[in-house]
């Protein structure tokens, strides 16, 4: 008789796959993340970085790899899949966007910073306090400021030129090689590298090193 009884017991609502949630207890966390997660980008991108370089094209693509990182960790974060996999997902994604072009270090250290922020807000505990994820924000944003502007006040910065007279490349000429460099080009060189050198056309690569904030011209410049 037992058997015939099981019916009248409350059954468990077995729950679609095709369920919609509207609204669950983790959308107030998602909006707190995510307040904390922008304002620290914004901080380290629109007050420490671009300042500096005055890159609008880092500009864009640092915001949106860092929302996008965001949100992609914090939907893993409520799904049974490992974040190994989605941090596999956004490093091929900065692959195929960076694979063609090369990226300076400096912008390549902003990028993974950004990265890292965003993986932290995101993956972030819940036994994991508010105000301890904002420390570590805070601790990260407090060390590039000043990394970027007491340690390392004057940023040394390099220009690479196809240079003709190739007379002057020679070790005693340097004091000539620099004086030329320095009258073509305006600037205040503070040293002079001799990279590849072509004598069929009489032509070398020289880079010039120099100061950019002091002379009011862009670090900007192509490998």
């Amino acid at each position: 008789m037992l058997p015939n009884l099981l019916f009248l017991l409350p059954l468990k609502k077995a729950i679609s796959p095709n369920t919609i949630t509207w609204f669950s207890e983790d959308f107030y966390g998602l909006l707190i993340r995510l307040a904390i997660n922008l304002v620290f980008l914004t901080i380290l991108i629109r007050v420490l970085y671009y300042p500096k370089t005055r890159r609008k094209d880092y500009l864009f693509t640092y915001y949106l790899i860092g929302t996008i990182t965001f949100f992609l960790c914090f939907g893993l974060m409520q799904m049974d899949i490992d974040t190994g996999m989605g941090l596999g997902l956004f490093a091929i994604f900065g692959i195929i966007r960076y694979r063609t072009d090369a990226i300076e270090i400096k912008e390549m250290t902003y990028l993974f910073m950004v990265i890292g922020i965003s993986v932290i807000n995101a993956l972030a505990s819940n036994d994991l306090s508010i105000s301890e994820v904002s420390v570590i924000n805070l601790v990260v944003v407090l060390l590039t400021y000043i990394l970027e502007n007491i340690w390392l006040i004057k940023h040394e910065t390099r220009k690479t030129i196809n240079y003709e007279r190739i007379e002057l490349i020679k070790p005693e000429n340097h004091h000539l090689l620099k004086a030329d460099l320095e009258e073509r080009t305006g600037l205040t060189i503070n040293r002079v590298e001799v990279g590849k050198i072509d004598f069929l056309n009489d032509t070398a690569i020289i880079r010039i090193f120099y100061f950019a904030d002091d002379q009011e011209l862009s670090d900007y410049h192509v490998q």
